[in-house]
């Protein structure tokens, strides 16, 4: 019988999805925008774990309320909050911070769910050395069967790599699909290990600089803005490190904003889901860069990740760049 704090099995970032092996060798799964967690259903009692062993539980009082299927099961999976049609990582991030009345009450305005991907034990039958297409399988039949419903989903999978390509799209980005897990068939569950691959989606846009890290001639990374309906100026993402030449060609093209930029004294965090503030130096909101990122945004517009510089774009201004919705 597996006891907690177990270390899920790692997946290995990957720049593009893999060619297609053999008929049916891969499993091409929906890579979710949530918390990874193992959830122990046993006989009524409920433990819900993240991804580094920490214990979830009692923030989340709807699953332990629907934890009695009965059959004593762990599975592996992704937490998720629906909301609006897309899966709300800000909803999800919040509950996770409340404990006692204040989750019993958000259990109800924003419920959580959990994605299940995998099935590492059922009634007492450790199954981690199992082939994966095995714990598929009997993962699948459980949803099929009705033992798993509700509060327990089956996350999108497909064994044709067409399919998996179709989610890579920045659409299903914005519902809350990040991209893509690829597993093999025939892999075994290796806790705290790799064997799984995932590749984000990933698409290129358009931002105003609006302010930088480090020094104005030289900076370390940009923070790009756009303009919503309200003519309100709001930032949309942060860029990985500039390369040594990028630092000094857009260095060369930027200008320190006086006390009138939208975005002086204002305070931006240094991480998502971290209330460190970020040092910056506003910039006159002129030059527009295209910059690779992923399809992971929030309700506000702003890119979950960092984004990564691709080269400023002489030939369009801050006019031509989209608004925000």
């Amino acid at each position: 019988m597996l006891k907690p704090p177990i270390a899920p099995m790692r997946a290995e970032a990957r720049p593009t999805l893999p060619a297609a092996g053999a008929p049916a060798s891969l499993y091409w799964q929906q890579k979710l925008d949530g918390y990874r967690v193992l959830a122990f259903l046993r006989s009524g009692h409920f433990h819900l774990q993240s991804r580094t062993g920490a214990d979830l539980t009692a923030h989340f009082p709807e699953l332990q309320a629907a934890a009695d299927v009965g059959m004593d099961l762990v599975l592996d999976g992704e937490l998720v909050v629906l909301q609006g049609g897309r899966l709300d990582f800000a909803a999800l991030q919040q509950r996770s911070r409340l404990t006692g009345y204040r989750a019993s009450s958000a259990s109800r305005s924003t419920p959580a769910h959990v994605v299940a991907f995998d099935l590492l034990e059922a009634d007492g039958e450790v199954l981690m050395d199992r082939p994966y297409r095995e714990r598929w399988a009997r993962l699948e039949a459980l949803v099929a069967e009705g033992v798993l419903g509700g509060r327990w989903a089956l996350v999108g999978s497909t064994t044709e790599r067409d399919r998996a390509l179709a989610w890579m799209d920045p659409d299903w980005g914005r519902v809350g699909v990040e991209g893509v897990v690829v597993k093999p068939a025939g892999g075994r569950y290796r806790a705290g290990k790799g064997g799984w691959w995932k590749v984000r989606a990933r698409e290129s846009t358009e931002g105003v600089v609006g302010a930088v890290t480090g020094p104005v001639s030289a900076p370390d990374t940009l923070l790009l803005g756009r303009w919503d309906a309200e003519a309100r100026f709001r930032m949309i993402a942060r860029t990985t490190p500039l390369s040594a030449t990028a630092r000094r060609e857009v260095g060369a093209r930027l200008t320190a904003a006086g006390d009138d930029h939208p975005w002086h004294g204002v305070t931006f965090s240094a991480g998502w889901g971290t209330r460190m503030p970020l040092p910056h130096v506003p910039v006159e909101p002129v030059l527009v860069a295209e910059v690779a990122a992923d399809a992971s945004v929030d309700d506000a517009g702003r890119y979950r990740h960092p984004v990564r510089f691709l080269r400023l774009r002489d030939d369009i201004g801050p006019d031509s760049v989209p608004p925000l919705p």
